[in-house]
């Protein structure tokens, strides 16, 4: 892929901040096996696009994801061998890791049902703006598979605590926004009519700010996840180090002394009309 113009989802850019909308509303956004092979080729795409600084993912409609379509991909899968198996489950995995390795923030605008394979996107994400009708489910025990799938096992401790993440991954239930904002995995929830335009202010505020550092400080939450606390401070020094050498710190501090809004490098110019 070459272009942002996707083909199974839209795709719309403005002040810096890329809002994704998977568009199957009828089938409240359910994947395909298209859509998962293009949405994981989008995010290492964005990569060439500087211009991109801030994303929203988010759903048409009133749901998020509802996971894979049952038609296109669950009643498909019983015909495949093991080796086709794996193909698949590695295609909806490189997802998750797509969305996790992309050097911007990812806030999910969670305007609805996320289940399943939606559940574990809005996971992903960075930051999640939940509508107050919302629900999430790990479902996946509930058709005879794994809790841990497409990187749920890895994720979902990381962001409510192992005794939550075992109770929602073994048993497949379903939480509501208000239990979801208890456990920690919602981060607000707002009326419905309110979820995007949330996520897309706090989205521009990040795409106004400094996205050198911005892409330093989710890499180092990824990569921190692994390691000792005497190696994660070393490498939390040669990280700020290394900003410390990018314009954008001299043009903070300047900004700071001249009493007026820094200009980050390559920081769109919000006075323009849309």
């Amino acid at each position: 892929m070459t272009t942002l113009s996707p083909k199974t989802f839209r795709f719309a850019l403005d002040r810096g901040v890329g809002t994704i909308t998977l568009d199957r509303p009828h089938r409240l956004n359910s994947l395909t096996f298209e859509s998962y092979v293009e949405l994981g080729a989008f995010f290492p795409e964005l990569e060439r696009h500087p211009e991109v600084r801030a994303l929203v993912i988010t759903g048409a409609g009133n749901g998020f994801c509802s996971g894979g379509d049952r038609q296109d991909i669950i009643a498909q899968l019983f015909s495949r061998d093991m080796a086709g198996l794996l193909e698949f489950t590695r295609i909806t995995g490189a997802l998750i890791r797509a969305i996790r390795r992309v050097r911007r923030p990812v806030i999910a605008a969670v305007n609805g049902v996320a289940v399943g394979a939606g559940a574990v996107i809005a996971l992903a994400a960075d930051i999640r703006i939940v509508a107050d009708d919302a629900r999430f489910g790990f479902v996946f025990p509930k058709v005879g598979l794994s809790g841990a799938d497409m990187g749920a096992a890895y994720l979902l401790p990381r962001v409510v605590g192992l005794g939550r993440a075992s109770e929602l991954l073994y048993s497949g239930d379903l939480i509501d926004a208000a239990e979801a904002y208890r456990i920690g995995l919602a981060n607000r929830v707002v009326p419905k009519a309110e979820v995007l335009p949330t996520a897309m202010a706090m989205a521009l505020r990040m795409s106004e700010g400094p996205a050198f550092a911005h892409a330093m400080t989710k890499q180092m939450i990824e990569a921190e996840s692994t390691m000792g606390l005497d190696e994660a401070i070393e490498a939390e020094a040669q990280a700020q180090a290394i900003c410390m050498a990018h314009p954008d710190f001299r043009e903070a501090y300047e900004a700071l002394m001249e009493k007026r809004a820094p200009r980050f490098q390559g920081a769109p110019d919000v006075s323009e009309e849309k």
